[in-house]
């Protein structure tokens, strides 16, 4: 499994989204209660986007391996999560006879040291079986427009800042995700970007089947 820095999360952020929250929308539109039937969200944190899909109507599990997260999760829904180990290649056994056909990773990408291991067990996970599915996956957006700026306007020492703890270690662009998925044999379908002004977005959305 691809190694992170695990963020401790405190009583006072049981329904803490990560600020995150304007990804709901775009997220929803990018679901259906016909094809998604079975979710995981994989690096769920404290549980706040399974339980905020769960109220829409979905099934939704989820898991990651910080236990805080898991631990303030549960609060909500006991056998929704479960604790996955950093090292694993494959689901915590509560999970392994779940058909998931579709998995949501919201904001995990930018903080993995290695996000091949990440989008090879996102992989094994949606062809279990045999069968497809799918993947959405965000993280925060950069582009030529959006860096030109933050240069010209001397933002680009706070945005990638190595001073922060637990911070980002990987910088995506729409090209670098879809290239890195179709390694994988994940084929690309969506694009949205979220937050902010278009070209300027905080974070971007990508579909892709496998």
């Amino acid at each position: 499994m691809a190694q992170f820095i695990e963020y401790a999360y405190t009583e006072s952020e049981a329904s803490f989204s990560t600020h995150t929250e304007y990804l709901t929308t775009p997220i929803l539109a990018m679901l259906s209660k016909s094809k998604n039937k079975k979710i995981l969200d994989l690096g769920c944190g404290n549980g706040w986007l399974v339980d905020f899909l769960i109220k829409e109507g979905y099934d939704v599990y989820g898991t990651d391996v910080t236990p805080s997260g898991i631990a303030l999760a549960k609060q909500k829904h006991t056998n929704r999560f479960f604790l996955l180990d950093p090292s694993a290649t494959e689901l915590p056994s509560e999970f392994r006879n779940i058909p998931f056909d579709t998995i949501l990773s919201i904001e995990v990408i930018e903080h993995l040291y290695d996000p091949r291991s990440y989008f090879q067990l996102c992989k094994g996970i949606l062809m279990q079986g045999n069968k497809h599915g799918e993947l959405i996956v965000s993280t925060p957006y950069h582009g030529y427009l959006k860096n030109l700026i933050m240069a010209i306007t001397g933002k680009m020492d706070a945005h990638f800042s190595v001073l922060w703890d637990g911070g980002h270690i990987k910088f995506w662009s729409k090209k670098t995700l879809i290239t890195v998925l179709q390694e994988f044999d994940f084929q690309f379908k969506e694009f949205k970007g979220c937050g902010r002004l278009p070209y300027l977005w905080k974070s971007m959305l990508v579909k892709a089947t496998v």
